[in-house]
């Protein structure tokens, strides 16, 4: 299966749009460690937290968009949304998994590498609302 043009560009924008708000993360982080040092520690665990948490998001965005344009492609409506279905199940788990592993694992700040997986819905819905106003 060839990867279809919609699905690099649209990773792209996800891949661009996540990284961007995990620095603004990172800086609301440091700003709190600045004010509030003991309470908001600015370290590697910040950092490798926004890290994982942006390998499992725009990773569970690219399995979906992958999905999407396998599913494109089956006639069965069944099968198409068994497909579906099953995809959906996996990347639900896998992010489970990356929660549980954020939460556990002390080399994790469990903030930073949580917030990452919400990223990518905030970017879908915010160009949802500007192409709305402009009327696409």
């Amino acid at each position: 299966m060839k990867l279809q043009d919609a699905v690099k560009k649209e990773t792209g924008i996800i891949a661009v749009g996540t990284a961007i708000g995990i620095l603004v993360m990172y800086v609301v982080f440091f700003v709190l460690h600045m004010v509030l040092p003991n309470w908001a520690p600015f370290d590697i665990q910040v950092i490798l937290g926004g890290i994982g948490g942006f390998i499992v998001a725009v990773g569970n965005f690219f399995w979906m968009a992958i999905s999407v344009q396998k599913v494109a492609g089956i006639t069965d409506e069944e099968r198409a949304r068994k497909t579906m279905s099953v995809s959906y199940r996996y990347r639900t788990l896998l992010q489970f998994l990356w929660v549980i592993i954020a939460i556990v694992a002390p080399v994790f700040n469990v903030v930073t590498g949580i917030v990452p997986l919400f990223i990518p819905s905030l970017i879908i819905k915010l160009r949802g609302i500007l192409s709305a106003g402009k009327g696409g």
